[in-house]
C-alpha cells in the first residue's frame, strides 16, 4: 500500500510542470491617432512557468482588429509576442478585447486596446 501511495506522489509530482503566460501589460493604448497611421501594436510576454507554452488561439471581438499568434512553443523564461493591427481607417474610439488561449495555468487571458482614430485635419 505505501508503494502504490508513493508511486502516485510520484506521478502527481511529474505533471507539476506548466506553462506560465505573465504579459508586460495586459492593456495597449493608442491615445489619439490619426486616420490611416499605423495600426500595429505588439503586446510582449513572457513564460514564466515550467514547460513550453503554446499559444494555440488568439481572436478578437471585431473584424477591425486582426491579430497574430506565435506559431512556435515560447520556451520557459522566453520571451513571446502577440502582434494586433487595427484597422486606422475607422475614426472614432477603439475599445477592443483579443482574447489568448493556452496551454498556460491561465488558459484564457483578456487584452484589451485603447485610443481614438482622429479624422485628418484639413482633408
Amino acid at each position: 500500500m505505501l508503494l502504490f501511495v508513493g508511486v502516485i506522489g510520484f506521478a502527481a509530482t511529474a505533471q507539476d510542470n506548466t506553462a506560465k503566460i505573465e504579459f508586460k501589460s495586459n492593456v495597449i493604448d493608442y491615445g489619439e491617432i490619426t486616420r490611416g497611421s499605423d495600426g500595429v501594436r505588439i503586446f510582449k510576454f513572457t513564460n514564466t512557468g515550467d514547460a513550453p507554452l503554446v499559444i494555440s488561439n488568439v481572436r478578437s471581438s471585431c473584424g477591425c482588429t486582426i491579430p497574430k499568434k506565435p506559431d512556435a512553443p515560447i520556451a520557459p523564461g522566453a520571451i513571446g509576442e502577440i502582434e494586433v493591427k487595427y484597422d486606422t481607417k475607422r475614426v472614432g474610439p477603439i475599445r477592443k478585447t483579443i482574447t489568448v488561449e493556452s496551454n498556460a495555468d491561465t488558459p484564457t487571458i483578456a487584452l484589451k486596446i485603447k485610443g481614438t482614430v482622429l479624422a485628418n485635419s484639413g482633408k
